[in-house]
């Protein structure tokens, strides 16, 4: 990031409370970014990342990654034989598409070898089996592999490359956001928005995927009397019939093989594979959606409370037992979101205070610099005040945390006292 992006990215957060715009009409198509020359990343911050839309780059830009040459035949199918001589004695998680369990496809897990067998069998019998539509979803092939063998798969492009929420998972060694997908034409995954309100990113190593997608807000049009979302939205009760709420029909991409698409922070979208399709995707969030996954945070323990409300006066501990709750619901509660800001903020306070591009094992070091930490430091600074300050992070025991959050905050703003020159 360079200056001139930098203070244009705050101007604009600022103007906007902090948060990247939720609601609003979709646009009348999705940008199509041709050439990896032409498109910096000033770009992508300008054009995408401070509006929150949508856009498509070329197969140009993921020509080089190894997957799409090892993970493909010539004639652009998954290459079978390779995968399960790589990959065969793998578990991986798979998801039953003809099975609807709440808004979700119940999973199981099975060697990648035996997924690979349900393929070919229903290849051989016309895209059916009476074993259902398998789907085989959220491999966490980055966790499980080397970083040498990742670098044989796949290149993190840059415009993805500020990416806190791998960094901090990374950071524990215990989990990530990054998955691979995998399955026949015809499987799909329902309506929904990514997790924390986060970005991502998919790639189609092979296959066509299309997408639907609805801006921050639009779905709302869509809920039913209970207030629920629906599952498919592809069936003929699901978009709104009245001429007023037309303005809430999809937006619709085809996905073509080695093209990558970014998904904005908060924008509901459902997934159908049009042709036997390997994708690669990461979930992200950085700077520019980190309110936005705040107010997402905020929301869950709201939603919380309210079921919980009637045990507030007799249950000891309640504000604790909402945390417990809103973190097996979630995966994340306020005290790990602290703990998430804690990590980032030390990493970009140590490139701060030595002046230098990046710090190993970070996200930093991949181009980004010495702007781009302290644009970092500037949104945690103001997302983490609001943390302070929230009453139900008061009830939250500190006692035990290695930085007292007041003191983190104060390190923040101090930095940022002595940024001003950059």
């Amino acid at each position: 990031m360079d200056r001139a992006t930098r203070v244009a990215a705050e101007q604009h957060l600022r103007g906007a409370g902090g948060r990247v715009p939720g609601g609003g009409r979709a646009p009348c198509r999705v940008a199509f970014i041709p050439d990896p020359c032409a498109f910096s990343y000033a770009d992508f911050v300008t054009g995408f990342l401070l509006p929150n839309l949508p856009c498509v780059f070329s197969s140009a830009f993921t020509e080089a990654w190894g997957s799409r040459r090892r993970w493909v035949t010539p004639a652009g199918k998954p290459d079978f034989e390779y995968l399960v001589r790589e990959y065969g004695d793998v578990v991986v998680p798979v998801a039953n598409c003809a099975v609807q369990e709440y808004n979700s496809n119940p999973k199981e897990h099975m060697p990648l070898r035996d997924y690979i067998a349900y393929w070919q069998e229903c290849a051989q019998h016309g895209g059916s089996s009476p074993r259902g539509c398998l789907y085989l979803k959220d491999w966490h092939l980055c966790r499980d592999s080397s970083a040498e063998g990742l670098e044989a798969v796949f290149t993190l492009p840059v415009y993805f490359s500020s990416d806190w929420l791998n960094e901090f998972w990374d950071a524990l060694g215990v989990d990530d956001y990054r998955f691979v997908y995998a399955g026949p034409r015809g499987t799909w995954s329902p309506f929904h928005a990514d997790i924390f309100r986060s970005y991502s990113w998919s790639v189609n190593v092979c296959g066509r995927k299309k997408w639907l997608l609805f801006p921050p807000g639009q779905e709302e049009a869509l809920r039913d009397s209970r207030g629920s979302l629906p599952y498919d939205v592809t069936l003929g009760n699901t978009y709104p019939q009245s001429a007023h709420l037309q303005s809430s029909l999809p937006l619709e991409v085809t996905q073509e093989a080695g093209e990558m698409l970014f998904v904005p922070s908060g924008w509901h979208h459902q997934v159908h594979n049009l042709d036997d399709t390997i994708s690669i995707n990461h979930n992200w969030v950085n700077g520019f959606n980190l309110a936005n996954m705040w107010h997402f945070l905020q929301q869950e323990l709201q939603a919380v409370q309210r079921e919980v409300s009637q045990w507030k006066d007799s249950m000891p501990d309640w504000h604790h037992h909402c945390q417990v709750i809103m973190r097996a619901c979630s995966g994340i509660n306020f005290e790990e979101f602290y703990h998430f800001l804690e990590v980032i903020a030390e990493r970009r306070l140590l490139v701060l205070g030595q002046g230098k591009e990046g710090v190993p094992g970070c996200s930093m070091g991949l181009g980004l610099g010495l702007q781009q930490a302290v644009f970092d430091i500037g949104r945690l600074a103001e997302v983490l005040a609001s943390v302070v300050a929230h009453p139900d992070f008061q009830q939250v025991d500190t006692s035990t945390f290695s930085t007292r959050p007041q003191d983190l905050l104060r390190q923040l703003q101090d930095a940022l006292g002595s940024t001003e020159a950059l």
